[in-house]
């Protein structure tokens, strides 16, 4: 994993998480699966939901690490990483706290949302991601409901059969 991704997920160290906007995408592109799977363990510990710190990393992380895949186009490559993140969001809690306030895992798997599944006109990734993305469905968040209803209406267009199931 690139040095800057261990510093920031390691220590998490929220004060240097800015700077991985400074590395090119091509420099970070070989430490994406790693990192992603850095996140996971962070997200799942105990104190994830209460622990803003811990939060702003993962959510600065993420947003790092998507853009990097969309540029380098390589979620092939990271799909697998991508989409075991996102499942591991569905062992918590999703339903909004309050009128308009996501939980922190929500805010984790709507990011991955949008990274997995505009790539609807891919299809290995659409078999790792369709099983995962039903399941959202019936999670009870209103909000992330309505774009996996979008998202999925697109990935029929290349993977029917992954949704006729």
């Amino acid at each position: 994993m690139h040095q800057l991704f261990r510093l920031v997920l390691g220590q998490k160290d929220l004060s240097r998480a800015g700077d991985l906007f400074s590395l090119d995408d091509s420099e970070i592109e070989d430490s994406l699966t790693e990192a992603l799977e850095q996140i996971k363990i962070i997200s799942s510990s105990s104190d994830y939901q209460t622990n803003n710190n811990d939060q702003a990393v993962v959510e600065i992380c993420i947003t790092r690490i998507t853009t990097a895949i969309r540029e380098t186009e390589s979620i092939e490559k990271h799909a697998k990483a991508l989409v075991g993140l996102w499942d591991s969001c569905l062992e918590h809690n999703l339903r909004p706290f309050g009128k308009d306030e996501d939980t922190p895992h929500a805010k984790i798997a709507s990011d991955i949302m949008s990274c997995i599944l505009q790539n609807y006109n891919r299809p290995p990734v659409m078999a790792l991601a369709i099983p995962i993305a039903v399941k959202f469905l019936h999670r009870g968040n209103k909000e992330l409901c309505r774009n996996m209803s979008n998202y999925l209406s697109l990935a029929a267009i290349t993977k029917a059969d992954l949704l006729a199931d």
